[in-house]
């Protein structure tokens, strides 16, 4: 099913008990287990990226504390994945501030794939844009999902990033797809976009063919030096409507609550996960921007009589 901005903007308008009941029902019809799926992001390479996307620390062009680090070696990586599955993570995704990958980080990249892999775990990567090539040197690895965020509408984009355009970025998962990659793609909510940008963000996700397994849907976290460091807050209840916006219209993707939960209320997460969202990131950081630690994370869960998974 092909979908339009309109019939999206519909969901949004809906009153909040409607669509909560909504997007609760789909969910589950396609997830009857009560699960979160628990995935580790891990920062392999740090800072000095020549993007420069307006809400990110690691972008060379803002003046932030983040501290630049080159391409972790394989044993400090393989380190945090075992230390991310003893804990109870299903997926290491680990992330480059690169504004694409370079062929000749391939073979360091490949290897590291393989090795976390060897721990049992799922892999995951963010390395930026990727030639068609690269995407399948990488699903010859072994590689099983490949993030790359749309953040928000092709209409807004201009507005946060202009050093990449949207086509390219369209591209890259294009590309991923082509090589046999699961998709890992959403965006950003909170960046000063329109209600219409988020509708068209979303249409833009479940339009692709098919639409990703994976959609991390983002809060805004706003850091210190960068433009939108001071950004206005959103209501959190229309954070919580894009999930069951994203639910609905994506009824079998992990939507996945990502970034801002850190400054989630525990009932704003809990009204997330009836929204529909079914995976989180475990671990007291997101690359570089702080995460709720492992135990609160395991004792909410607990409450809500969840499993990790």
């Amino acid at each position: 099913m092909k979908w339009t901005k309109q019939q999206v903007l519909k969901l949004f308008e809906l009153p909040f008990l409607d669509v909560m009941h909504k997007a609760h029902q789909v969910h589950r019809e396609h997830f009857p287990k009560q699960d979160i799926q628990i995935s580790t992001l891990f920062s392999i390479k740090t800072g000095s990226c020549p993007e420069d996307c307006k809400y990110c620390p690691q972008s060379a062009h803002y003046n932030t504390a983040v501290k630049k680090e080159s391409l972790m070696d394989i044993n400090i990586i393989l380190e945090q994945a075992k230390f991310a599955k003893i804990n109870g993570a299903e997926r290491f995704c680990m992330g480059a501030a690169w504004r694409s990958l370079h062929d000749r980080d391939l073979p360091q990249i490949t290897e590291i794939i393989k090795q976390v892999k060897l721990l049992g775990l799922e892999t995951c990567l963010t390395l930026g844009m990727l030639t068609k090539k690269q995407a399948s040197i990488l699903n010859n690895a072994g590689l099983d999902y490949y993030n790359h965020n749309l953040d928000t509408s092709e209409n807004y984009y201009k507005e946060i990033i202009t050093t990449r355009t949207y086509a390219d970025r369209l591209e890259t998962l294009q590309n991923v797809r082509d090589a046999g990659i699961k998709v890992c793609c959403g965006g950003i909510i909170g960046m000063g976009e329109k209600l219409e940008d988020r509708a068209d963000l979303l249409v833009t996700l479940a339009n692709l063919d098919p639409y990703p397994e994976s959609v991390p849907i983002n809060l805004l976290v706003k850091v210190k030096g960068t433009p939108l460091g001071n950004s206005k807050d959103i209501d959190i209840f229309e954070f919580i409507k894009t999930i069951a916006a994203a639910r609905i219209i994506m009824p079998k993707a992990r939507v996945r609550l990502s970034a801002g939960r850190n400054n989630m209320s525990e009932e704003a997460q809990v009204l997330c996960f009836m929204a529909g969202a079914n995976s989180i990131f475990y671990g007291a950081k997101l690359l570089t921007t702080k995460n709720p630690e492992m135990e609160k994370d395991l004792n909410l869960l607990k409450k809500l009589g969840l499993n990790a998974t």
